[in-house]
């Protein structure tokens, strides 16, 4: 009965799980592209490429670009191009700004 205990408390551990496109699915964008911690709002993966949702006055100059190029080079791709989508709710995360981003 302790042993069982003792695994159940170990939980699961680092996920292996793989994301399309053969992207690790526990990725440390903070540390691959210039973005801060804290200017990060959402990073999703989608079937153009990727979303990330950020706040521009907490980042760098060219974080955008930085970022596109860590994300896309997770999948060892170039990046393509980086769309702003407009906010249909500006006061919903005052100050975030939208980006898809397409690798090659």
């Amino acid at each position: 009965m302790a042993v069982l205990v003792l695994l159940g408390a170990c939980g699961r551990g680092p996920t292996t799980d793989i994301l399309p496109g053969g992207i690790p699915a526990m990725t440390d964008l903070h540390r691959a592209s210039t973005l801060p911690p804290d200017s990060v709002r959402t990073v999703a993966r989608r079937g153009f490429g990727w979303r990330l949702i950020y706040r521009p006055a907490r980042a760098p100059a060219g974080a955008d670009q930085g970022a596109a190029r860590a994300l896309c080079g997770l999948e060892r791709r170039a990046v393509a191009r980086i769309e702003r989508v407009p906010r249909l709710d500006p006061y919903a995360d005052p100050g975030a700004a939208i980006i898809d981003i397409y690798c090659a």
